[in-house]
């Protein structure tokens, strides 16, 4: 894209109804990498980072270090910390092939800087100011390239008005306004200030100052009526802002290891930009890991470890082509809690309101919810580590084998039958010492996710959940997902034991069915012997009552001889069972008598004996 046609159309951007978003020009952090981040995320215009003239043009070496771009890098505005007019005329000379304009730096607080003659001190030099801005218009042969200046406020604002008047008249393109003095730092920034500077000029002018979230980019337009606002701490900590973001999402951070990487970017840069977009919601702990991390390799495993990070929530975004900020809000929650983590109460209250008054949204939501529950995130790694993954997939076997053992068409007999197959058989030796092995696991567990609940119910935030509102929901998510782990743990536990049980049960079942199975066939064979015997008395009766002649009483005389003959041969064994039983008796009575007469031997003995015992205690009286 040539030069020209950005050139043609950066003042264009300056239309009426619409707030550029831009970034600010930041000392070691605004450059290459980080510029290609933010225009990612809608920012309309860059600036490099501070650059002092004389050293640039001066060093070859200075403006190979401080000055990088590529073609994508536009539109670009290269900030300059000047003193002398020719200077910074031909640092802008020698920029303005690979830009769009230059900026003079007359805000810059900082001691050394104004003791050098640069930044702040030049709000109180408006002839000098006026000048510097003349030659740049003069010396670059590009009518459309753009001078601008960055101010801070006087305490009298009329001279800040008058300075900014004449730098009007001198041709400049715009103005930015950081609404605080020289001497302030981190004080409520002077809205009124920049709207009555705004109602002082005809050229656009440019807010600066406590810009942290999207809808502060329209409470201060609404407020002063700028043509643009200025950020710069609150895009450190969120790139993605000017998305509508409200903090860094993690396909944001992800794109920032790529582009740094890809790029070339210090260990420096890159580590302190993450430390900024992490902030918000890393807990204190996890900052002291993450800065004490040395190298390149080991951020991006501590990134993966902690926060799995997700990469394919922006291909579902620009799948389904969500037109509401709100949606866009809701996909950032989806990716920093990406349903393996914990929702915390508030954060849940939130999001279905918002899908409650957009159809839209709610629409998306499920969407969203479906594909990333069905695998749309397989490239990250799982945020449930491997140990609770284990343990929720032995959760979920425990239940399956409960269902099949419960089922009603499955006899206990046959499932006895199942367990007396030849490989339970094998491993019943180690039954025992298996279901031992994972109670003391799971109660290990279970301890353990009792630990982190108590841990993380103990927090208390303080006066730091006002300077990092995220922390609240990052430690409910950490206690939300130490009391996933609890309960996974728990039921685990229980449901180990309940399986053991239910098998046990199954096998006494099966044990009681076959032992009632046997005297079923036992009671059965009784009532059949009982029956014949019946069906023969009565037989018998029949022909005793109804026979007639000789022939009936013979049959009932030969059946009656039977009987007879039975009942003799039954109490023949019976006698000879009690003569056997008399016999014995005797004999054990003849015994009985021997053990008297035995005991009364022994008795007397015992007497005499005692007899003498007592006369020797007389004698030796």
């Amino acid at each position: 894209m040539e030069t020209s046609n950005h050139n043609s159309s950066i003042m264009d951007m300056f239309e009426k109804g619409k707030v550029l978003k831009i970034c600010a020009p930041m000392v070691r952090y605004s450059k290459l990498a980080f510029r290609s981040l933010v225009r990612k995320y809608n920012c309309d215009i860059c600036f490099t980072p501070m650059i002092v003239a004389d050293d640039f043009m001066r060093s070859v070496k200075a403006r190979d270090s401080e000055f990088t771009t590529n073609e994508s890098d536009r539109p670009l505005i290269v900030q300059f910390a000047a003193h002398d007019a020719q200077t910074l005329a031909d640092s802008a000379c020698v920029v303005a092939p690979f830009s769009d304009g230059v900026d003079l730096n007359c805000g810059c607080p900082q001691r050394w800087a104004t003791s050098a003659g640069y930044g702040a001190c030049l709000i109180n030099k408006p002839e000098l100011v006026k000048d510097m801005v003349t030659h740049v218009r003069n010396q670059v042969d590009n009518p459309n390239y753009t001078a601008s200046i960055k101010i801070r406020i006087h305490k009298d604002l009329r001279q800040t008005v008058d300075l900014c008047q004449k730098a009007e008249s001198a041709g400049v393109s715009w103005i930015t306004v950081h609404g605080r003095t020289a001497e302030e730092r981190h004080q409520t920034v002077h809205y009124d200030a920049i709207k009555l500077i705004k109602d002082s000029v005809s050229i656009p002018v440019i807010a600066n100052g406590d810009i942290k979230y999207l809808r502060d980019v329209e409470s201060i337009h609404q407020l002063t009526g700028v043509d643009g606002v200025m950020a710069a701490r609150g895009l450190l900590a969120n790139p993605a802002m000017f998305s509508g973001y409200e903090d860094a999402p993690l396909e944001c951070i992800w794109d920032w290891v790529d582009m740094a990487i890809e790029q070339g970017t210090s260990f420096t840069c890159f580590h302190q930009h993450l430390i900024y977009m992490l902030e918000r919601v890393s807990s204190m702990p996890e900052k002291k890991v993450f800065n004490s991390l040395s190298s390149t390799s080991a951020v991006i495993d501590y990134l993966q470890n902690t926060y799995g990070l997700v990469r394919d929530l922006p291909d579902l975004i620009s799948i389904l082509k969500p037109q509401e900020q709100e949606v866009r809000r809701i996909a950032y929650k989806l990716s920093l809690v990406d349903f393996r983590s914990n929702y915390s109460y508030s954060l849940l209250i939130r999001i279905f309101s918002n899908l409650l008054s957009q159809p839209r949204s709610c629409l998306f939501f499920l969407i969203a919810s479906c594909l990333y529950s069905s695998g749309f995130h397989q490239k990250l790694p799982l945020k449930m580590t491997l140990q609770w993954t284990v343990v929720a997939l032995f959760l979920y076997v425990e239940m399956g084998i409960l269902v099949i053992l419960c089922l009603p068409f499955i006899s206990a007999r046959r499932w006895q039958s199942i367990f007396q197959l030849r490989i339970w058989s094998c491993m019943s030796r180690f039954w025992n010492k298996v279901f031992l092995t994972m109670i003391i696991i799971l109660i290990v567990l279970f301890l353990d996710a009792v630990r982190e609940v108590r841990k993380y119910s103990a927090k208390d935030l303080g006066s730091d959940a006002k300077l990092q509102p995220n922390m609240f929901d990052h430690l409910h998510m950490k206690l939300f997902r130490a009391q996933r782990n609890l309960y996974i743990s728990g039921f685990a536990v229980f449901l180990w034991l309940v399986m053991k049980r239910v098998v046990t049960l199954i096998n006494q079942l099966a044990s009681a069915s076959g032992s009632t199975a046997a005297l079923q066939l036992q009671a059965d064979n009784a009532n059949q012997a009982a029956k014949k015997y019946t069906e023969d008395n009565e037989l018998l009766k029949k022909t005793l009552m109804e026979g007639k002649g000789d022939k009936a009483t013979a049959e009932g005389m030969e059946l009656l001889r039977k009987e007879v003959e039975q009942m003799k041969e039954e109490l023949k064994t019976s006698e000879d069972a009690v003569k056997k039983s008399q016999s014995e008796a005797d004999v054990m009575k003849k015994q009985t008598d021997g053990l008297a007469r035995e005991y009364d031997r022994l008795l007397r003995e015992h007497q005499e004996l005692q007899n003498l015992g007592d006369g020797e205690d007389k004698k030796d009286d």
